[in-house]
């Protein structure tokens, strides 16, 4: 993945609590730091729709239990 930083700055997860995403090298992906929603990233463009995101493990918007 080659994404520019300043990119990486500005996006976010869009589910209700928008918080910053992470990049995922193993994965090719984007990941929420609340939900850990992962959003691919095909051709170095971030594809930042919940319809094409994997949930995360307590599903989209909501933080794993602690």
């Amino acid at each position: 993945m080659n994404l520019d930083p300043l990119l990486l700055e500005i996006l976010a997860c869009p589910c209700e609590r928008h918080e910053p995403v992470a990049p995922d090298e193993a994965r090719q992906s984007l990941v929420c730091t609340y939900c850990h929603t992962a959003f691919p990233v095909r051709d170095d463009i971030p594809v930042m729709l919940l319809d094409e995101a994997e949930p995360g493990p307590a599903g989209i918007g909501r933080a794993p239990a602690s």
